[in-house]
């Protein structure tokens, strides 16, 4: 007795070994990654981890230049990291600009279009609604100090980011070789 749905359909064949394929590829191919990395550290709270991988685009400032340098990772070893400009040791490195890497950056920057975009909804709700109801322009005065509130919130807390990580006291950076034996 042949089933209905897999005879003669190669398609329907082609689209499973296809499936099956990319299934494959996707899995060896996460499997091949490195998995060596830089951890930047602070104190014992992982969320303030951060981590670099080979491949990865880092601006540090070293003791021997004593200037900010942007380079891409290349390599690690247990006490060098491989660079694709310049070879560094941990302990040469005295910051690391983490403006675009720190994940808390994002979350900062997010409560900052919060705030911002609602006090700027705010003002314009109120506006359109005084246009239609008495067909004038107004801003009641509660809502105004309510948006103004918003948005003078947001516009401190722009500045507030997470600019670098100092090489000293609890903060440590690490090389991480995840290697079997």
């Amino acid at each position: 007795m042949r089933s209905r749905y897999f005879s003669n359909s190669p398609l329907l064949c082609q689209k499973l070994l296809f499936a099956l394929g990319l299934f494959l590829f996707i899995t060896f191919n996460s499997l091949a990654q490195s998995s060596d990395f830089l951890l930047l550290k602070r104190g014992n709270n992982s969320k303030s981890q951060i981590k670099y991988h080979v491949g990865e685009q880092i601006t540090y400032k070293s003791a021997k230049l004593g200037y900010y340098v942007t380079d891409v990772i290349k390599e690690f070893t247990a006490d060098y990291i491989y660079l694709s400009e310049n070879i560094i040791s941990t302990e040469d490195i005295l910051e690391v600009d983490i403006r675009n890497k720190d994940r808390r950056n994002k979350t900062l920057g997010g409560l900052n279009y919060l705030l911002l975009g609602s006090g700027v909804l705010l003002f314009t709700v109120d506006g359109v609604n005084s246009l239609y109801q008495q067909g004038e322009l107004t801003i009641d005065r509660g809502v105004s100090i309510v948006g103004g509130i918003l948005v003078g919130t947001g516009l401190a807390l722009l500045p507030v980011r997470y600019k670098t990580f100092r090489h000293t006291g609890r903060n440590r950076i690490q090389i991480i070789q995840m290697r079997m034996n």
